[in-house]
């Protein structure tokens, strides 16, 4: 085949976002934070198809409590200091499941233990995940 010419396998390299249509803004900073903080594991969640509780849910794990609750800081604080506020906080102070709810997504921040036991990615099975690379 002429190098030239486009092979009809996919790509392996995205050329797509790798998050789906209509994530909010805020949501996509979220994922930047993240990922400056060198979260692992992040995966995005679209709950919309599967839930009227909230349209996604943002997935990560630190390496440690320590780490978990600096990840969670770090986007709670710049977020809010771009106007984006969580109506919600929970778990910050002991940083093996910390949650920021922003009522269009929330976001999950664990302990890997924590995330092991609680399986939210399984728990969630229908809905489309993303992962997103760091």
């Amino acid at each position: 085949m002429d190098r030239t010419e486009r092979s009809s396998r996919p790509s392996p390299v995205p050329t797509e976002p790798a998050y789906p249509e209509g994530v909010p803004l805020a949501l996509e900073r979220a994922i930047e934070l993240a990922v400056d903080r060198k979260a692992r594991d992040i995966v995005l969640m679209d709950l919309r198809p599967v839930s009227d509780a909230t349209d996604f849910f943002l997935i990560m794990s630190g390496t440690s409590e320590l780490h978990a609750r600096s990840v969670a800081e770090h986007v709670l604080e710049e977020l809010r200091k771009e106007g984006v506020r969580a109506d919600h906080v929970e778990g910050m102070r002991g940083g093996r499941w910390v949650l920021l709810d922003y009522i269009d997504f929330v976001i999950h921040v664990f302990h890997p233990a924590a995330r092991e036991f609680y399986q939210l990615e399984r728990l969630w099975g229908d809905a489309p995940l993303f992962r997103i690379e760091g």
